[in-house]
């Protein structure tokens, strides 16, 4: 997934092929897979990713510890206020958040605005998603639902790139902590997508520093000690 959004996506694109031709690794006229592999390996040599060390990582476990156990569930149900191009996105959070105050003192009326209100097939069964484990939901939802202990109805609305979410859950189920050793490659992984993640986007500062791209803002850096 991008940490750009377009149009920015394309200007970045722009600035690595420009990039790429001026180290000699593509030329004029070169189609789109070798402009592609150009650009690979000017990310390759220019932007380094440092593996994360084994300290790194058990930092990370310890901080994130809740995340890391198998076999937890939760009875769940939602309200989903979807999100559509276009759609105005404040008021749409104005009547979920006005909704989800009057659950929080009735919730026993939850399943009629879920059957009344919501954007999900599941309204049709007053939102009831069933028995959830991990993995099952996007992230946001998941964290939502099991890094705390409500329950009954969230406190919060839940924002996922699908919309708005009240949650309730009725029942958890705990499962067991895995440990470190098990999850050791998974975390490297994520770790090393943030730091490539951050190096990347502070390398396109600097090349949009020293370029001109009309028409988009890259938050460009004439600096390499940037932050």
């Amino acid at each position: 997934t991008s940490i750009w959004p377009t149009p920015q996506l394309g200007a970045v694109h722009e600035l690595l092929r420009q990039r790429a031709r001026d180290l000699g690794l593509v030329v004029d006229g070169a189609d789109d897979t070798d402009t592609e592999r150009a650009i690979e390996r000017t990310l390759a040599e220019e932007v380094p990713v440092p593996e994360p060390t084994e300290a790194e990582c058990r930092r990370w476990y310890e901080a994130n510890i809740k995340r890391f156990r198998s076999g937890d569930l939760a009875c769940a149900r939602h309200i989903l206020f979807q999100i559509t191009p276009g759609a105005p996105v404040p008021e749409i959070r104005a009547v979920a958040e006005t909704m989800l105050h009057e659950l929080q003192a009735k919730a026993e009326l939850f399943e009629q605005r879920a059957r009344e209100h919501s954007n999900c097939p599941s309204g049709a069964n007053g939102g009831n998603l069933g028995q959830l484990q991990r993995g099952e939901t996007v992230p946001e939802f998941e964290k939502a639902i099991f890094e705390d202990t409500t329950i009954g109805v969230l406190p919060k609305l839940v924002t996922t790139r699908h919309g708005f979410h009240i949650i309730a859950v009725d029942r958890r189920v705990a499962g067991q902590q895995l440990p470190f050793e098990i999850v050791r490659e998974q975390i490297a992984a994520e770790l090393r997508q943030r730091s490539e993640a951050r190096a990347l986007s502070q390398y396109v500062r600097l090349l949009a520093g020293n370029a001109e791209i009309e028409g988009v803002e890259l938050d460009a850096a004439e600096s390499p000690l940037i932050q």
